[in-house]
């Protein structure tokens, strides 16, 4: 009998796990399906030496001190500004759109004033800005959607921007300068030794033990502990009594280069042509010297492990009907992408976990967290 089962070896789960051992001097067994610790971050060194992210690329940025503080005490860090390009009308340019965007895209030579105007002659009124549409047309007009929105969109989430909520496209800035950077977050650094090293250190201690390949069933593993945090779908650990909630998947394709660089950057996006979103070549984000690169194509799919929670007002209203059934439970934590069903960055996810381990050491009773997803 252990004092806490946690279903889930990523970010919640291992942060809870190891607070809980460190700081409670409680007991924890820590579940999960995959063969590895730290979920959808997990990296490992392929076949031919190379650093890679088995699930996409997973790029560390904050402006909370309080998370860098934390994961601190388990890794070193190395400095890594994000940047991203966009293979439109066949060049190479900045994404997020910003003044070199522009100029090149339509062989201008605006500064950032003619910028504002080149945009504000462009942007389309609208009255209520409900979808991601209506974000992007309402910014930079119907061309530089059509180009760099409209097509990654549907080929994301298999659905029209005009389908989905307004918070998909609102996190993506639209700059009138000439930064480049994807993220402006005080904090932007990536794991020194990569994330399966911090995850290792966080979940080295005495009172956590980890099973892995390990599929969580109740009625199996429910008397294996007092108390429960899942961090899996919502819908799935109440066996999905009210329907299943919709996530859009992902299928990764991995290649090894006999070059030492294959990319300008870490990431070029394909909004308009290809079957797949994006191409990632890892050495960009780790810093590490290689002969040889590796690359990740990412296909979206409907079939697959759940990566993103599908942002629509329908899917908000099943969600709450389980988060109203995981109110019921005084014995069950839920948290993270999946337990809240919404879109969290990485940091996010720490922040609530740390939150979570606060309110635990309140005596507060369980509850699934409110999305954010409209």
């Amino acid at each position: 009998m252990f004092d806490w089962l946690i279903v889930g070896a990523g970010f919640a789960g291992s942060v809870l796990a190891e607070r809980i051992a460190s700081q409670r001097k409680e007991t924890v067994l820590v579940m999960d399906k995959r063969d590895h610790i730290g979920g959808n971050a997990y990296d490992y060194h392929d076949a031919a030496g190379v650093l890679v992210h088995r699930y996409g690329p997973h790029i560390f940025h904050t402006n909370a001190a309080s998370v860098v503080d934390y994961l601190s005490q388990f890794t070193r860090w190395r400095p890594y500004e994000h940047r991203v390009l966009a293979q439109v009308d066949g060049q190479l340019l900045p994404i997020p759109i910003n003044l070199d965007t522009v100029n090149r895209l339509y062989g201008l030579s605006l500064d950032s004033a003619g910028m504002e105007a080149f945009l504000e002659s462009r942007r389309e009124h609208v009255a209520d800005i409900r979808t991601s549409e209506d974000v992007v047309v309402s910014t930079v007009g119907r061309d530089l959607y059509e180009k760099f929105f409209q097509g990654y969109t549907r080929k994301q989430w298999g659905l029209d921007p005009s389908q989905l909520s307004r918070i998909v496209t609102a996190r993506i800035p639209t700059r009138t300068n000439r930064d480049d950077r994807y993220f402006t977050d005080r904090f932007q650094q990536m794991p020194a030794e990569g994330y399966s090293a911090m995850f290792a250190r966080m979940l080295d201690h005495p009172n956590i033990r980890i099973e892995l390949n390990t599929t969580w069933n109740a009625a199996r593993d429910r008397p294996k502990a007092r108390r429960i945090i899942y961090t899996g779908p919502i819908d799935e650990y109440f066996g999905h009594r009210y329907g299943a909630l919709p996530y859009r998947s992902l299928r990764f394709v991995h290649e090894t280069r006999d070059v030492e660089w294959a990319q300008p950057v870490a990431v070029i996006n394909y909004p308009q042509t290809e079957d797949y979103t994006r191409i990632t070549e890892y050495k960009h984000l780790t810093g590490q010297t290689h002969p040889k690169t590796s690359l990740t194509y990412e296909y979206p799919s409907d079939e697959g492990d759940p990566y993103y929670p599908i942002p629509r007002a329908e899917n908000q209203l099943l969600y709450r009907m389980y988060r109203t059934a995981a109110s019921q439970l005084d014995d069950v934590w839920f948290l993270g992408r999946l337990g809240s069903y919404q879109y969290l960055n990485m940091d996010q996810v720490v922040g609530q976990a740390l939150a979570t381990f606060t309110r635990i050491n309140a005596g507060s009773v369980p509850s699934a967290f409110e999305s954010a997803a409209e």
